[in-house]
């Protein structure tokens, strides 16, 4: 359920019983300044976390295509060189728009290193 764009990443599902949860390696691919990743790393991590969490809700509801409206992105403190993890959660599905909210951490999911707002236009077949 992941976008080609995650294999770049090399982001995948965590495993367990959360198939929104995901996962990013470290990589040296993925770094800006020396010891911590890229921001757009970062971004593209949440970004992925809010697609699956979509994507599933609308399994659950019928089914639909998605394209972006807009996103923004909190960075609140540096990621290190260590795995990532990120989760979405689906806030409002309507009948056209969607509003998705992700977080991304490392060590502690309440402490996040960033966090999107993302709305999605959703073209139901």
């Amino acid at each position: 359920m992941l976008p080609p764009y995650a294999d770049l990443l090399g982001i995948a599902v965590a495993g367990g019983d959360d198939p929104t949860l995901l996962t990013m390696p470290s990589a040296t691919s993925l770094l800006g300044r020396p010891g911590y990743l890229h921001g757009g790393a970062i971004g593209g991590m949440l970004e992925m976390a809010a697609i699956v969490a979509l994507r599933y809700a609308l399994a659950e509801d019928g089914g639909g295509q998605i394209k972006p409206i807009n996103v923004t992105v909190d960075y609140m403190r540096g990621g290190r060189e260590k795995p990532t993890f990120a989760r979405g959660v689906v806030t409002r599905l309507g009948g056209r728009v969607a509003n998705v909210e992700a977080t991304a951490w490392q060590d502690d999911p309440a402490k996040p290193i960033a966090a999107a707002r993302m709305n999605y236009l959703i073209v139901r077949g």
